[in-house]
């Protein structure tokens, strides 16, 4: 390899269903990976509305056994993972099937991995530290935000430290992902508007990464029209099929683009937040995204004019840099139209603890991609911003 070039990895689920009524497939996916004994991994809310029920028995129509885990938090922690880990070992399962949104799934794949690695949740924070693939694993999407049924991200928060550990790891990556709008119809407005904000986090960070590139572009500007376009709508009607359904493919062409070309300060400051409050991902990143992108215009102007462009906006007699503003504004704009916290105040945050979240949001792999270098000083300043 010649000094200077680089080798970009693209990474994704082998088999990835969408659409109306893709839930069904179901079925067929447990047969042909070859799932006996079953471990379903949901929360106690999907639970309440039956459609950890619905999926379990479909699941067992095929002949298999279904094992119920259901005590996902919503920022899935190490002791989550430990205790589907047990039922999983317990009743020797040999699948795992993840059910809801983003806590669902990282939680399944912290069970998974360990389950094939052995050790702790923890041996296994950063890129690619496992040895050993998962068993087969299908990630049944029930929220329009984290992209995280189709990506080779894993967020735990460990306990004792109050961190979100990241594991990036292609081992993690499901081997089938599936989004059926109809499994969205019922997410609260303020679900909505979390998730959605968090998928556009997750296009806009990944088109302005360091490792961008056309393939992530791609899917992140148009994941950031279709935002751009639905998402205020699926959170004034939920049952607005066609919104939910245009939000799927959104948060999954942001997931395609971040799995690839990675986040930035945003999310490396949103999992602090996340590990210490036990905040919402989706709304820390929505207060945190204008600050940090604002910020970031000064490394990459022409891509914050893009995103403009993105978001619908007439930026063709502007500037590149007021163009690029239009973006920042357009960001602003969504967000207090869905109803996002205007300020990290507002959820409880305190200055006191800004040292230590910015000390460990420069350690986090998130961090790395961000197309400004940021010093710890600076850190503080975004939070004191956001607040």
């Amino acid at each position: 390899m010649a000094l200077g070039e680089q080798v970009f990895g693209y990474f994704m689920p082998t088999v990835n269903l969408m659409g109306i009524g893709s839930a069904q497939e179901i079925r067929a996916q447990v047969k042909i990976l070859g799932g006996s004994k079953i471990l379903l991994v949901t929360d106690k809310g999907l639970v309440m509305a039956g459609i950890a029920e619905q999926i379990k028995n479909q699941v067992e129509s095929t002949g298999g056994v279904v094992f119920l885990y259901d005590k996902v938090q919503p920022n899935p922690t190490d002791r989550n993972v430990e205790d589907g880990l047990k039922m999983f070992k317990d009743n020797a399962c040999n699948m795992v099937i993840s059910l809801g949104g983003g806590s669902s799934h990282d939680c399944a794949k912290g069970i998974g991995i360990l389950a094939s690695n052995g050790g702790n949740i923890r041996d296994l924070e950063g890129v690619d530290k496992s040895q050993k693939a998962m068993p087969p694993f299908i990630a049944i999407n029930t929220t329009a935000g984290t992209g995280s049924e189709m990506t080779r991200f894993c967020i735990i928060t460990d306990t004792d430290r109050h961190v979100k550990m990241a594991i990036v790891d292609w081992r993690v990556t499901p081997n089938v992902a599936i989004n059926d709008p109809l499994l969205m119809v019922g997410m609260p407005p303020a679900l909505t508007a979390a998730t959605g904000m968090d998928a556009l986090t997750h296009a806009v960070e990944a088109y302005v990464s360091t490792i961008a590139t056309p393939i992530t572009d791609s899917a992140a500007l148009m994941a950031i029209k279709l935002i751009s376009e639905n998402l205020r709508n699926a959170v004034a009607n939920g049952q607005n099929v066609e919104a939910r359904d245009k939000m799927a493919y959104a948060e999954f062409l942001a997931g395609m683009a971040f799995n690839n070309a990675s986040l930035g300060y945003v999310h490396a400051m949103a999992h602090q937040l996340g590990g210490f409050y036990d905040l919402s991902h989706g709304v820390c990143n929505a207060i945190l995204l204008p600050h940090v992108a604002n910020y970031n215009i000064l490394a990459n102007p022409q891509r914050f004019a893009d995103i403009a462009g993105a978001m619908g906006k007439n930026i063709e007699r502007l500037s590149v840099r007021d163009a690029a503003d239009v973006a920042i504004e357009s960001i602003r704009c969504l967000s207090q139209d869905v109803g996002i916290p205007s300020g990290l105040k507002e959820l409880g945050v305190k200055e006191e603890d800004f040292l230590t979240m910015a000390q460990n949001a420069m350690k986090d792999a998130c961090s790395f991609t961000n197309p400004r270098i940021l010093t710890l000083k600076e850190v503080i300043e975004l939070y004191k911003r956001a607040l």
